[in-house]
């Protein structure tokens, strides 16, 4: 009986060293594997074989990616404070087995290497916005990635890991300080209001006294051309009268009369188109005999000059 016990004892443990021989490694895992607290090996994702009670699995190391979320304070050149929040994406470098052996043994756990990796991006930050003023803090944000990238990514290859992504999802400052920049931002904008109203109303003014200065010239161009016509249409009624009073003059000197009838004729026409044409209600005439031949002897004049004038024009 007591053989019977021993043997069932010796097959159990069998059984057990059997299947703790075998070991199963998730995807996206690597498992470390010590030889009385030595390093020995790694194991990759599947079912791997390790010697029972001789090696152990010292740590299994995830090789995706992971995040962080930061929060923390920097202060500027011009001692501003600026609050940071921020999204850290890293992930172990690459499954070479000395960039594991890194991972698992740079650090005593998990929780330590978070510190020190949050520290450092902390530190990286802080020491660059310590030489930038409050003002350029908000347009640098490209630049504040950029450094710590370039800053850790040497410290965290040491370590086995790798920087994939900095984001700074806010960047804030003291009330006071938004207070004042808000009110900037005002101002420049009523400024740039100001300033566009003002080119508009010189554009609209400016386009207002073009076309003023249009219709001025047209305007004027259409006077003179009226001008123009009023005179060539009084040039060829004179020249009309001229001819008829020539061809009168003729007709009665061919009849043995006297041309000063014309004239006569003529004058008592323009004192008919005054009474008509007038506002008033009284004309003055000289109806002295002296007048009236001195009137008639103008009229006479007037009316040689106009024959000359058509006789040269018919030369």
């Amino acid at each position: 009986m007591t053989n019977q016990i021993v043997s069932f004892v010796i097959i159990f443990i069998l059984i057990i060293i059997v299947f703790s021989s075998f070991v199963t490694v998730k995807q996206g895992t690597i498992a470390v594997i010590t030889i009385f607290g030595k390093y020995r090996r790694i194991l990759t994702p599947g079912l791997n074989f390790k010697i029972p009670l001789v090696e152990n699995i010292y740590s299994k190391i995830s090789i995706q990616n992971r995040s962080v979320e930061l929060e923390f304070q920097a202060v500027t050149f011009d001692q501003a404070n600026v609050y940071f929040k921020a999204m850290l994406l890293y992930s172990v470098l690459d499954q070479q087995e000395e960039t594991i052996k890194n991972v698992a043994f740079k650090f005593v756990d998990e929780r330590n290497l978070m510190q020190a990796l949050i520290r450092t991006v902390e530190g990286s930050i802080r020491a660059f916005v310590a030489t930038k003023r409050q003002s350029e803090v908000l347009i640098l944000r490209r630049d504040i990635v950029e450094h710590v990238k370039d800053q850790l990514d040497v410290i965290l290859e040491g370590w086995g890991y790798h920087l994939q992504d900095l984001q700074l999802n806010d960047i804030t400052f003291d009330e006071v300080i938004m207070k004042s920049m808000s009110q900037v931002v005002a101002s420049n904008n009523l400024k740039a209001a100001a300033e566009n109203e003002g080119q508009a109303l010189l554009i609209t003014k400016t386009k207002a006294a073009e076309a003023d200065g249009n219709a001025i010239k047209i305007s004027a161009e259409a006077e003179r051309q009226a001008s123009q016509l009023r005179g060539q249409g009084v040039a060829l009624f004179r020249q009309e009268v001229a001819k008829g009073m020539t061809v009168a003059a003729k007709e009665m000197e061919s009849a043995h009369m006297d041309t000063s009838v014309i004239l006569f004729t003529m004058w008592t026409e323009s004192i008919k188109h005054f009474a008509e044409n007038s506002e008033g209600n009284v004309i003055f005439l000289d109806g002295s005999a002296d007048g009236m031949q001195r009137t008639m002897k103008e009229m006479m004049s007037l009316n040689v000059l106009s024959a000359d004038k058509i006789q040269n024009t018919k030369k």
